[in-house]
């Protein structure tokens, strides 16, 4: 991968987009990536207007992106939700980027147990009449479940051919990630996998020789998982 400066990876902001912003103007790449957990009090173009026009920028959703109606409004009803990455794969800079944003969550899947929900549709059709405002043609899900990784769009995603992987939760190279994303990834013939949520800068190689690198909070990688801002 030559230019390795050329995608930026940044790790969970939780509201400072300093350092990405400081790194944008320094390295001047061609597309930024956001692993999630940004608890926006206002829109996402906000909080990022002096990169707009200088770089491309492209996210997935992190746990606390689902946290409470404003957040969720602030990223998902932005001026950039069109730029959303999850359960999609993109060409970015002469790449191609898969994202799977949101976590695994007990009450839907939670690897290697096998999920309790065939799909959102499957928990919808299951909940208390009560529960369903009498209008709704098809009921939201609580904001709690759209964080989740449902087994059905995972396994649709593996389908689809990537170079790299971002996502929010880790492979198994971390001690609290799941076996499940490295077999996703090596489904996807993807090599490489960059993943925020933990807070914890680190390389490793899982099998496939897959390269994963944790992108710690308010950290920001080039395409190598070199370190680019001091914490």
């Amino acid at each position: 991968m030559s230019r390795h400066d050329r995608i930026l990876f940044a790790g969970d902001p939780h509201g400072n987009f300093s350092p990405l912003i400081a790194a944008v103007h320094k390295h001047r790449p061609e597309a930024v990536i956001l692993l999630g957990d940004y608890d926006l009090d206002m829109p996402l173009e906000v909080c990022l207007q002096e990169i707009i026009g200088l770089t491309e920028i492209w996210w997935i959703a992190g746990n606390h992106d689902f946290e409470t109606p404003g957040k969720y409004k602030n990223l998902f009803h932005s001026a950039l939700a069109g730029n959303g990455l999850h359960l999609k794969v993109i060409d970015i800079a002469g790449l191609k980027i898969a994202g799977l944003g949101g976590i695994f969550l007990g009450r839907v899947w939670y690897p290697p147990q096998p999920p309790k929900w065939r799909n959102k549709q499957h928990y919808l059709c299951h909940q208390p009449t009560h529960t369903k405002p009498a209008s709704a043609q098809s009921p939201e899900l609580p904001l709690k479940y759209k964080s989740a990784i449902w087994h059905d769009e995972f396994e649709a995603l593996k389908k689809l051919k990537a170079d790299i992987l971002v996502s929010h939760e880790a492979p198994g190279s971390h001690r609290h990630g799941f076996s499940v994303i490295g077999d996703l990834a090596a489904a996807m013939g993807a090599k490489y996998i960059f993943h925020g949520h933990l807070h914890e800068n680190y390389a490793r190689t899982i099998k496939h020789n897959i390269d994963v690198f944790g992108v710690a909070n308010m950290a920001v990688t080039d395409l190598l998982g070199n370190i680019l801002n001091e914490q």
